[in-house]
């Protein structure tokens, strides 16, 4: 008789963690959504302390759903490919959150959009903007990002 509820408890509980999404899942699913339709600018860019954003105050960007990333300044555009993914490693960054996400950019020319390549944790998203931010290996200082949807 002890023996059928030990055997209900036991099999009751499932370890199906696998299929299970994560909020991190969750998040990539709606930040994809949203960075994946219409184009954003730059509002903010701050390189260890100095405010960059102006920089790129003519340039447009397109996240498209291929993973590649176009970055338009009126006159030329330039290819570059971004892609976002999970990152249970918090030792690469000031979170102790270990469901973070990095959202990478890498693009290979000009300098000035190189300077963007990274592996970047997202701290906050909206439909309308996307904010970043890198905590540099090297000294430490912390680099912020932020695009808004034209």
């Amino acid at each position: 008789m002890l023996v059928l509820p030990a055997f209900m408890l036991l099999t009751a509980c499932s370890d199906d963690d696998e299929d299970t999404e994560t909020n991190a899942d969750i998040a990539i699913e709606q930040i994809y959504d949203r960075v994946t339709t219409g184009t954003w600018r730059i509002t903010l860019y701050n390189d260890s302390g100095v405010d960059e954003t102006n920089d790129y105050a003519n340039y447009s960007f397109s996240f498209e759903p291929d993973g590649k990333l176009v970055a338009d300044n009126g006159v030329e555009q330039y290819a570059g490919i971004w892609s976002m993914t999970k990152d249970d490693d918090s030792s690469d960054d000031s979170s102790n959150d270990d469901n973070d996400i990095d959202f990478n950019i890498s693009f290979s020319s000009p300098e000035v959009l190189v300077e963007l390549t990274d592996d970047w944790d997202v701290s906050s998203w909206s439909n309308t903007r996307l904010e970043l931010y890198d905590v540099s290996g090297g000294d430490g200082t912390t680099d912020l990002l932020t695009f808004e949807k034209n």
